[in-house]
């Protein structure tokens, strides 16, 4: 099992030769062509390294991360050295000044999950400054709980692809709904359901509408609106404006399972600012036609219409509106907890939304109790590391950043996460050591002082599962381990014992014995539930156990029935569409209601005039994030080697670029290498560069240099979504690009750093 599906390998040699998808999937992940020849490529970490420096010079601020030779030296040495460091550290300054930086994705299994590992170690000698939310959802999983008591819910719980095929007469999509992102679920996924309810609701009769700078957000037949990017909240609001004077909006669903609405039509209709968002005003900012968006209010309020929001919309600046905003309209159409109608959030932002759940709890591994409080918002890395003691605004509350001295990583590549990778690299020569577990040469293990080599999915055993997929797989090893690579769980072992604290980590058992603890824990849940399960023995011999799913939910069909008996999580009970707790924070980027913020980095704005291109960066369609792009399905979508980047026909020829030419993409921030593809499949001033190509600088040493290889995240601007959620503003950024006519530089990315054997060669 991977996160992007379920199949069967074939190897050879200690290599992944081919892999087959499960029969049952009704539309296998492409992605699965990254997994041969993934094992032993050149990139992978042979054995522990120390960085040179580091070696030579002891623990310190360096600007040598990055560009400095290693040191192969043997596990004996390596967990001396790291449970020394982390005991210098603990003693002198104190466990909040360790970041426990893992950030996901690292593995679909439930024992085997890097970031649990690192955390369940880190807490057994005392604790860490910890990261709260996600890159992908940053903004949402801070309002939404204000606005609905609940966040996952919105994800776990939604409404049902089946339900929607059944039910929905328009659907209509803000972000689309980019069946790319669906190859994806962080436990894994055993099918891929959603292309085929999109076409049963076309069979059935359906509309589709899909709002999106970009005609590919969605696929198959829909009407496509293409706004500047940036601006759906504004079209959201002229189509609320049009509900409103029209009449078409349901006030009695307003007044029954809302509150706050009141207010909130008082800014719509200008009476607060004396602006009305009418559908005319919201043209002016979209760019779309005032008789586009009057019908579509209209066509709205008379269809059973599901109104949906991807994730990409909230990774930008003031990104907590959006959804917000998509709710609001939805409540004015009166619909939600009506089977086929509402609201929506995360469709086609990975294989989740759509899914039914399981209604028990799923194996997993404690990380027990982390006695440091401090924490910081997960994408406030470089604002932490380059300003200790600095004040920050998050949710009501002004907190202060820690003084980091060691950073610890497993799991997760901030190369592909972070914004501005050149502030990002400046931060990381801060503090005293940073600490990367790691299959692969990734960027992150290259800024590494103490490299500790990981073995892949492929080469353990584990258990996989996720709350919305029915099977709980047994993942068994394809091949042996990797070269001198282990298991991150055996590597904390051995740092736990010299650290004393082994028996807590490990209780005792080795990785066999959990995995088969967490099976009989996972048991008793079931058994509790009037479910019978396999042995562990029968589980591991056949395969996967099939779990029990809620089937045909509708998101808040139980709110809507009874809105007393199954009130809401917020203040009120109610759907808060003004939120007295958001407004008391007094914010001026964050009202206490859904608004119009306008953009810094937009083409309505003053800085388009430098940089007259909108680049947006979303996620790759050859691969998850940044994992295996030297895989063969990744290395195919490269144009002379880089990432493509799409450009309408119209601004290539403006600059005198044609298809297949290598441009560079640059602002102010920084400037990369990609590969041009012609598409007029977008509006002509936006280009599309997806994240996740492995930074490739020109000169390692250099915080400021050209990634030859198309990472857009030296271009993207590192703020905070807004003072309530500090979120990942990624997706969206200003840009200029001319053709580049040098000579190219070779890419490098996936070549491993000098390491030097010191048996062979000795240090001087």
């Amino acid at each position: 099992m991977a996160h992007w599906g379920m199949f069967r390998a074939s190897a050879s040699g200690g290599e992944i030769t081919e892999v087959h998808p499960e029969a049952g999937d009704a539309s296998p992940s492409q992605v699965l062509g990254n997994v041969p020849g993934s094992v032993r490529h050149r990139s992978r970490i042979t054995g522990p390294a120390v960085r040179r420096g580091w070696l030579e010079n002891g623990p310190g601020p360096s600007e040598k991360r990055g560009s400095d030779d290693y040191v192969a030296v043997s596990w004996d040495e390596l967990t001396d050295l790291l449970a020394a460091e982390l005991r210098r550290v603990v003693d002198r300054y104190g466990n909040e000044s360790i970041y426990g930086g893992s950030y996901g994705w690292a593995s679909a299994g439930r024992f085997h999950h890097a970031q649990s590992q690192v955390h369940r170690f880190l807490n057994c000698i005392g604790g860490y400054t910890r990261s709260v939310n996600s890159y992908s959802t940053g903004a949402t999983s801070v309002v939404m709980p204000h606005v609905l008591g609940a966040h996952w819910q919105m994800f776990s719980r939604s409404t049902s692809w089946d339900v929607i095929a059944d039910n929905t007469d328009l659907l209509v999509a803000f972000g689309g709904v980019p069946v790319k992102n669906t190859s994806v679920n962080h436990g894994g996924t055993s099918n891929h359901p959603t292309e085929g309810a999109l076409n049963a609701l076309r069979a059935r009769g359906g509309k589709i509408v899909t709002v999106s700078p970009l005609r590919d957000d969605m696929t198959g037949s829909a009407t496509w609106l293409a706004p500047i990017p940036g601006s759906d909240v504004a079209v959201m609001l002229g189509l609320a404006h049009v509900l409103v004077t029209e009449g078409r909006h349901d006030t009695g669903f307003l007044d029954t399972y809302c509150t706050g609405y009141e207010k909130f039509e008082r800014y719509l209709l200008g009476a607060v600012d004396g602006v009305a968002k009418s559908a005319a005003w919201a043209a002016q900012r979209s760019g779309l036609r005032e008789d586009e968006i009057v019908a579509l209010a209209r066509d709205m309020s008379s269809r059973r219409t599901l109104v949906t929001v991807t994730w990409s919309l909230q990774r930008i600046k003031n990104g907590e509106q959006a959804p917000w905003m998509g709710l609001t309209l939805a409540a004015m159409l009166g619909q939600i907890g009506i089977p086929g109608g509402g609201f929506g959030h995360g469709y086609g932002s990975m294989n989740e939304p759509g899914l039914a759940p399981v209604p028990y709890p799923l194996p997993t591994l404690p990380q027990g109790h982390n006695p440091v409080a401090t924490f910081i918002p997960v994408a406030a890395i470089s604002e932490m590391l380059l300003n200790p003691g600095a004040l920050f605004e998050y949710n009501g509350d002004t907190s202060v950043y820690p003084d980091i001295k060691l950073v610890h990583w497993a799991g997760g590549n901030p190369f592909h996460h972070h914004q501005d990778l050149g502030r990002l690299r400046r931060a990381l020569t801060r503090p005293d050591t940073i600490v990367v577990h790691d299959p692969y040469w990734t960027p992150m293990a290259k800024h590494a002082d103490i490299v500790v080599p990981s073995t892949t999915s492929l080469e353990r055993s584990d258990i996989s599962c996720t709350r919305n997929d029915p099977l709980l797989v047994a993942m068994q090893p394809a091949v042996p381990r990797f070269a001198d690579s282990r298991d991150d769980y055996d590597t904390f072992a051995a740092v736990a014992e010299k650290m004393g604290c082994a028996q807590e980590f490990t209780e005792g058992r080795t990785s066999g014995e959990w995995i088969r603890h967490l099976y009989r824990q996972w048991q008793g849940y079931l058994r509790n539930s009037g479910v019978d399960t396999p042995s562990f023995d029968d589980f591991w011999r056949d395969g996967s156990v099939a779990m029990n799913t809620e089937d045909r939910l509708t998101l808040f069909e139980d709110y809507r029935r009874d809105p007393v008996k199954n009130a809401l999580r917020t203040p009120s009970g109610r759907i808060e569409i003004f939120s007295e707790v958001i407004d008391g924070f007094g914010y001026e980027d964050c009202a206490g209601h859904p608004a119009w913020f306008e953009p810094t980095e937009w083409l309505g704005g003053e800085r388009a005039e430098m940089f007259p291109l909108h680049l947006i960066a979303n996620q790759p369609r050859t691969r998850l994030h940044s994992q295996l792009d030297h895989g063969a399905t990744s290395q195919a979508s490269k144009v002379q080697g880089r990432e493509p980047i799409r450009m309408h026909s119209s601004a290539a020829s403006a600059r005198g670029i044609a298809d297949g030419d290598v441009v560079r993409v640059f602002n102010d921030r920084g400037a990369c290498l990609a590969g041009v593809v012609v598409d007029d499949g977008m509006l002509a001033r936006v280009v599309q560069l997806s994240t996740g190509a492995w930074y490739d600088p020109v000169d390692a040493a250099d915080t400021a240099s050209m990634c030859k290889h198309g990472n857009p995240n030296v271009l993207t601007p590192d703020v905070g979504a807004s003072s309530l959620s500090q979120g990942c503003t990624g997706q969206h950024v200003l840009v200029q690009i001319e053709r580049y006519d040098e000579e190219l530089p070779p890419i490098t990315a996936f070549d491993p750093p000098q390491v030097i054997d010191r048996v062979r060669t000795p240090l001087v």
